[in-house]
């Protein structure tokens, strides 16, 4: 059993016949069932049920998969770290961004490439529940997200460099608000209107600071949408169906159209932000030197 064979196995695993892996892998079917019925005899075990139209994978072959998957990143990760010693920085450095965090890496990404030009990103948006998978399976090496991460995707454990906490703002739309607009809010003024949140199955934390910050104002808010992402949040705003506490940079660009994000005046309500990676796993060059921007203070 070596590496080639293993892409091989990958390969059909993915996509449940040997025709289409085949053509994925640029090689005739022949050789490429050959090399699969070898891997087969020289274990012992079949890996694939072939009853069906489909090739699905055996409990053996689960168990091969999962740990081929492994072998291949490690693998890969050894020719990264040999290749930077020798030719200096360059590649695709992957991150993972939560929407709501996605204004913290331009600056950050123009600062890196004045240094490092050779080096290229591919930036993948999320929840934390999609970033933590994508983390844990080493198709991201970064990621950038809103404290705490809540992805139980992560079973290795992450490092994490918190960044400066910043405070939220109250998003209201233009009608409800006082003329002239005042420059700040207090937040027992929205008592009476009708909230909306950010939160998912996996995702609650920030809806639960919000509900506990309003208690502590001696007010329970009437949440009437809890909404998955910023997109259907900013949308609400805009047709004025309620307000929204976020975090500054949410909207960094501007606020939704129609409405107005107001400072709060009484309230120490702040979100955590961290850059995060795997504990205890290989970490590329160019990953390290982009936690060093963040740790400059950009």
């Amino acid at each position: 059993m070596d590496i080639r064979q293993l892409r091989y196995f990958l390969a059909v695993a993915e996509e449940g016949q040997v025709t289409r892996a085949a053509k994925k892998l640029n090689m005739e079917q022949p050789p490429l069932s050959r090399q699969i019925r070898m891997l087969e005899e020289e274990l012992g075990v079949a890996l694939f049920d072939r009853s069906g139209r489909r090739m699905t994978l055996t409990p053996a072959g689960e168990r091969l998969r999962s740990r081929a998957e492994q072998l291949l990143t490690q693998f890969g990760e050894i020719v990264t770290e040999v290749k930077e010693l020798h030719e200096g920085i360059t590649g695709t450095l992957s991150i993972g961004a939560v929407v709501s965090c996605v204004s913290l890496l331009p600056p950050r990404i123009k600062r890196f490439r004045e240094v490092h030009p050779g080096v290229t990103f591919k930036i993948t948006e999320g929840d934390h529940e999609l970033l933590g998978s994508r983390l844990s399976r080493r198709a991201v090496e970064l990621v950038v997200a809103r404290l705490p991460f809540e992805a139980p995707e992560v079973d290795h454990g992450c490092e994490i460099f918190p960044l400066p906490s910043e405070p939220f703002d109250a998003v209201i739309p233009d009608d409800w608000l006082p003329r002239p607009v005042p420059d700040s809010i207090r937040l027992s003024e929205l008592a009476s209107r009708p909230f909306l949140t950010l939160r998912t199955d996996r995702t609650k934390a920030m809806h639960e600071r919000i509900v506990a910050e309003c208690r502590r104002h001696g007010f329970e808010p009437r949440v009437i949408a809890e909404c998955s992402s910023v997109a259907v949040i900013s949308s609400l705003l805009s047709a004025g169906l309620g307000v929204a506490l976020l975090p500054r940079s949410v909207l960094a660009a501007s606020p939704p159209p129609g409405t107005k994000a107001i400072p709060l005046a009484d309230s120490s309500l702040s979100s955590e932000v961290g850059i995060l990676w795997l504990k205890d796993r290989y970490l590329s060059r160019s990953a390290r030197l982009f936690i060093d921007v963040f740790r400059e203070g950009i």
